[in-house]
């Protein structure tokens, strides 16, 4: 566990090689919401997108060498993320992210959150589907 507890540390400083350094390099990564297993380049996004990014971790469940972690990751938009253009707007995001330990080391990542929830948030409109009016 304090190999997440490490990963949520320096996510929480915005801090993307302290959160990186105790995930494995060949880690089984998957964030669902955007379809892509490049965490570094996910957190990379996430803190340049949300210059006063806070992350709040909710709540750990451990069982055995599996701990889920319920964060709250809330800031202001001041740069694309997502798909979705600034909009200058602040946004709380409830997430689940499931980690697998073996050792020291995080050897699996996968990112639960409703992407609708965050556009929603945003207030982004769908363009890629038609409205009728």
């Amino acid at each position: 566990m304090s190999a997440v507890a490490r990963f949520l540390d320096g996510l929480a400083r915005r801090d993307v090689d302290a959160a990186m350094e105790p995930v494995a390099d060949d880690a089984d990564v998957i964030v669902y919401p955007l379809g892509t297993g490049a965490l570094r380049a996910v957190l990379d996004d996430l803190v340049t997108a949300f210059p006063d990014l806070r992350v709040t971790t909710k709540r750990l469940i451990v069982t055995g060498d599996v701990v889920t972690a319920e964060l709250k990751v809330a800031g202001t938009q001041a740069g694309d993320y997502a798909g979705a253009v600034n909009q200058e707007k602040h946004v709380d995001l409830d997430q689940a992210w499931r980690f697998v330990v073996t050792g020291d080391r995080i050897t699996s990542v996968h990112v639960y959150w409703c992407r609708q929830q965050l556009l929603r948030r945003l207030g982004v409109k769908r363009l890629d589907q038609v409205a009728i009016v």
